[in-house]
């Protein structure tokens, strides 16, 4: 008695962790919960490519700074006018840059003109970045600056055309659990349905032995599993019958009816009795049927028999 209530509790608790597992799997597979994890994912993505932005594009403001002073004194007027002109390129890339995330998330593409100003204001990034360094304003030419200067504008430009593609595939992989999982309930709603009822009886059938006898013996009814239904096979298609078919069925009917000593005029009705064809066919059935059949013989008439009009016939010899 011991050793079966630790073997129906053992049962119980599996079937529980079986439940439990069966309940998880079914959320982590649910669209809506693909859906929530790609968006968290999304927004971690979207943060840290903005912030690799914001960093690159400040780290290259001091150089472009420097590049629009042309030596001008500091804090003069043309030291502080100098300040804006990266900003002013900046926000402007900024401003695609963010349109372009808003349309990534829905897989529309920008404009042409979109894409060029974003690249223009990248190349007027990196060549007033750079300029010192590759010794165009009397400086002397330095490698490990122009390597320096040409990281931050790169990266930069790197990470604003990965992003759009790198939103786009998670766009992409939402739309595709849906529609998974959508193909998965039109083929498996049957198996769906008879799952849960299968589990229920298998757990509930071990208990019934720690039963305590009732007072009269009366028969139990033993739980049977519900049986797993199978998929509905899809109906053949019914081949489509010529007109050789037809009259083939026509002739084997008539024949047999021949044989059964049986006078049968091959008349439309009775091809569609035999048949089941249609009103059109069963007349081109008839007709090649009386085809078939050969065509009596005349019969002779007797010329000793008289004439019905009282003449003498063709070997009557007339009375004299």
């Amino acid at each position: 008695m011991t050793a079966l209530a630790r073997s129906t509790g053992r049962v119980d608790r599996l079937a529980e962790q079986a439940a439990d597992a069966a309940a998880v799997r079914a959320l982590t597979t649910h669209p809506d919960v693909i859906a929530l994890r790609v968006e968290r994912i999304r927004s971690q993505v979207d943060a840290l490519l903005w912030a690799g932005i914001v960093l690159g594009l400040a780290f290259t403001m001091v150089n472009v700074q420097s590049f629009a002073a042309g030596g001008a004194d500091p804090f003069a007027a043309a030291w502080w006018v100098a300040w804006l002109l990266d900003p002013m390129v900046s926000l402007v890339l900024l401003a695609v840059l963010r349109a372009e995330q808003v349309t990534a998330r829905y897989q529309v593409a920008l404009p042409a003109w979109g894409r060029r100003t974003k690249w223009l204001t990248f190349a007027a990034t990196y060549v007033m970045n750079t300029w010192t360094s590759w010794g165009l304003a009397g400086a002397p030419l330095s490698w490990s600056g122009v390597v320096l200067h040409s990281v931050p504008p790169l990266v930069v430009f790197a990470t604003a055309e990965s992003g759009p593609g790198l939103r786009d595939r998670l766009t992409e992989a939402v739309r595709r659990a849906l529609t998974e999982h959508a193909a998965g309930e039109g083929s498996t709603g049957g198996d769906t349905a008879g799952a849960p009822t299968t589990d229920v009886a298998v757990h509930e059938q071990p208990a019934e032995p720690v039963r305590e006898p009732a007072a009269e013996p009366v028969p139990a009814a033993v739980t049977r599993p519900a049986a797993r239904r199978a998929p509905r096979r899809p109906a053949r298609p019914v081949p489509r019958r010529l007109l050789a078919d037809y009259l083939a069925d026509a002739r084997t009917a008539l024949h047999t009816a021949h044989a059964a000593g049986e006078v049968v005029e091959p008349s439309p009705t009775w091809c569609r009795q035999v048949t089941g064809c249609s009103a059109g066919t069963s007349v081109k059935l008839a007709a090649a049927l009386r085809t078939d059949q050969p065509t009596p013989a005349p019969t002779a008439v007797p010329s000793d028999l008289p004439s019905r009009n009282g003449r003498p016939g063709a070997g009557e010899e007339v009375a004299a």
